[in-house]
């Protein structure tokens, strides 16, 4: 047992201990987080346009504060990307985090020297809640991979910017710096595939235990060594025994990834963002992620389907309830106020408060007013892998095909699997099947003869990489939409079939 794993014990316990603390109290937790962010910000410009040091609860925050997404607060930004200070947050952000936006171009989001540690410690702290649980440390001694962007660091009026996967590591501990691969050198290598080639050539060989990263990307990782060594990843790596991931929902990749390991490993599921380090997974034995309430982030929840009316509801941690779907909004140290990141949760346990994240508030098919969204789609899959055992996914995605050559309207899922079904009909009658199950819209749709049951075009291999790649946007961090509204993605993809197939 090496000297890491040994220390970490007694510090997990600690850890564990002040968790269970603040998460036993959520709303004194959020009430007090909130009167410290509002009361260190009322000097800034943005305290001073809103009132700040006139609020004195949630519900004078909720008149003051309106609900924002970036283009609302890009004037705010672009005076601190000038090199003006106190505008969001005291002083100057230690970093921006650099974004890619659908409608706003690149996005600079600040991270301040009070909000590294949200994004720091949180990771640590998913590692720690681990080893106190299962007592398993040994992972520490072996040699960590974190495959993310790179950690090269542009600079915006004096102000370091980059990835924040990039940033992060230049915040990693100098305890695990000598077992961290890849190197600096290896990391800052912007072509992915490139870099992949030299990850493999420094991991190789080495004693792997953990492996994080997003799925897609570490299959792609997988599938490459297994090229190379003919093995499986048990075999290359046999002291490889957890996996942290974090981006994507893990159960459409789960089969491919256990099977290209192996054997079943332990896993953690992360959830963090540029805006903020929400939420990780804290049991191995309760479903969900712990909400970090105590880490510098004040949330407020909107209910999904308030969202787009005109005076959605804003309910704190305390008005929450389980199984509904929410938008979350933060307001946190690094200076995001009335901040929609986009994403949807649902509340599975509130004692303590732990969530699943359920998809993007702006990533939904409606183009029949069936609001078919990403939770959906991507259960209907999950259920309808596990009738079909051999099947293994590689990546999907989904779009409305409203004007078809001939028939009715459909949703279209354009498929890349590892293994296809070996009734591909079936697959998609089963597919289509769940779906109807989990969505009464989309099901009474069907039966209306309004739509026909879904298509699925299976794509050819390597379909998702290659459109990826054309955009520049190979590897690291980067995600595939799981479904959208129009048709730009799945026009991209559907020149990439290789059959389409209806029930």
């Amino acid at each position: 047992m090496g000297f890491r794993s040994v220390l970490a014990r007694p510090f997990a316990a600690w850890v564990a201990s002040q968790t269970r603390f603040w998460a036993s109290r959520p709303v004194e937790t959020q009430e007090a987080l909130r009167r410290q962010i509002v009361s260190q910000a009322a000097p800034t410009l943005f305290g001073k346009d809103h009132g700040f040091s006139e609020i004195r609860s949630h519900a004078d925050f909720v008149r003051q504060v309106p609900i924002r997404d970036y283009e609302v607060l890009k004037p705010y930004i672009e005076k601190v990307l000038e090199g003006k200070p106190d505008i969001l947050w005291p002083g100057l952000p230690a970093y921006f985090s650099k974004t890619s936006g659908t409608t706003s171009g690149t996005k600079y989001i600040p991270i301040t020297r009070e909000s590294i540690p949200n994004h720091i410690n949180s990771a640590r702290n998913a590692l720690l809640s681990y080893i106190h649980e299962t007592g398993n440390a040994a992972f520490i001694d072996g040699q960590l991979i974190f495959l993310s962007g790179s950690p090269a660091l542009d600079t915006k009026a004096g102000i370091p910017t980059g990835r924040l996967s990039g940033i992060v590591n230049h915040h990693v501990p100098a305890y695990l710096r000598s077992n961290q691969r890849p190197s600096y050198e290896t990391n800052i290598i912007e072509d992915w595939e490139e870099k992949l080639e030299r990850i493999i050539d420094e991991t190789i060989d080495a004693r792997m235990t953990l492996i994080s990263g997003i799925p897609p990307w570490v299959q792609m990782y997988f599938d490459r060594i297994q090229a190379r060594t003919g093995k499986k990843i048990k075999d290359v790596f046999p002291d490889f025994s957890l996996f942290a991931y974090g981006g994507v929902n893990f159960e459409p990749y789960r089969a491919k990834l256990v099977e290209s390991i192996g054997k079943k490993i332990d896993s953690i599921e992360m959830y963090p963002a540029s805006e903020g380090f929400i939420a990780y997974q804290d049991s191995q034995r309760e479903p969900g992620l712990l909400l970090l309430l105590s880490s510098g982030i004040f949330f407020e929840f909107i209910p999904a389907d308030e969202y787009f009316s005109e005076n959605p509801r804003r309910l704190t941690i305390g008005e929450v309830e389980l199984g509904k779907n929410y938008a979350v909004i933060i307001n946190n140290n690094a200076g995001l106020w009335g901040y929609s990141i986009g994403d949807t949760v649902k509340f599975v346990s509130n004692d303590p408060y732990r969530l699943v994240v359920t998809g993007r508030i702006k990533h939904f098919i409606s183009a029949f007013g069936e609001h078919v969204i990403g939770e959906e789609v991507e259960k209907a899959m999950q259920r309808t892998m596990t009738k079909f055992s051999e099947v293994e996914l590689v990546e999907f995605t989904v779009a409305p095909q409203v004007t078809p050559v001939s028939g009715l309207p459909h949703h279209e899922w354009l498929v890349e699997f590892g293994n296809p079904p070996k009734d591909l009909g079936a697959f998609a009658a089963e597919l289509d099947h769940q779906l109807r199950a989990l969505n009464t819209y989309y099901d009474d749709l069907i039966s209306g003869n309004i739509l026909r049951p879904l298509v699925i075009t299976h794509l050819k291999r390597n379909s998702f990489i290659d459109y990826m790649k054309s955009l520049g946007k190979l590897g690291g961090q980067n995600k595939v939409p799981r479904l959208s509204n129009d048709r730009k993605l799945a026009g991209e993809l559907a020149a990439r079939k290789m059959s389409s197939v209806e029930n």
